[in-house]
Parts: structure tokens; C-alpha cells; sequence
């Protein structure tokens, strides 16, 4: 998928309907790109290019991979989500 997609304004976690962040693999050996909801530490698979986006398809992250899905949503936006706010990082200006 890509971050500029008009998809990706439109898909919402199946749980709690808010935002969705498209994550990068980490590297080559890395497993693919996932959909993110930080607000619930929940991580949505995107399988041959399809976001799986049932509540059971997400899966709870652990603390230290939820730190490590927020640094490479970082890497590609410049800003994290956590809990309903957004916390720009690294850029200049002010936050809507």
C-alpha cells in the first residue's frame, strides 16, 4: 500500500473506528507492511496487498513492539499518534 492513498483516509480499526497508520517493513528480512492502532496497541495485517481488518485478524503488541511500530511510523511521517493526540517529532511548525 501507500502512505498517500486515498484508502488510507477512509479505512478505520474495526474496534474502535478511529485512524489507522500504514507501517514500513523494518528491512528486507522483516514481515510485511501493517495497519496500526496505536490507541489499542492492535496491529492488522496486510496480506497480497489487502488490509485484513476484522477484529479478529488484529493481533495485541507487546510494549517493546509497540515502541518499535512508533519509531517506524516516525521514520515515515514525522509525527505518532498514541492516544488521540499527535506528537510531532523532528520537523518544524505546529501540529493540527
Amino acid at each position: 500500500m501507500n502512505p498517500d492513498d486515498p484508502l488510507m483516509q477512509i479505512l478505520a480499526c474495526p474496534l474502535d473506528k478511529g485512524p489507522l497508520h500504514l507501517v514500513p517493513p523494518d528491512g528486507p528480512a522483516a514481515p510485511d507492511e501493517v495497519l496500526y492502532n496505536p490507541r489499542l496497541r492492535r496491529r492488522y495485517p496486510i496480506v497480497d496487498g489487502i488490509p485484513q481488518l476484522l477484529p479478529s485478524s488484529g493481533e495485541q503488541v507487546s510494549d517493546d513492539e509497540h515502541e518499535d511500530l512508533l519509531k517506524r511510523m516516525t521514520r515515515t511521517t514525522g509525527t505518532t499518534e498514541t492516544t488521540g493526540t499527535t506528537r510531532t517529532t523532528g520537523t518544524t511548525g505546529t501540529t493540527p
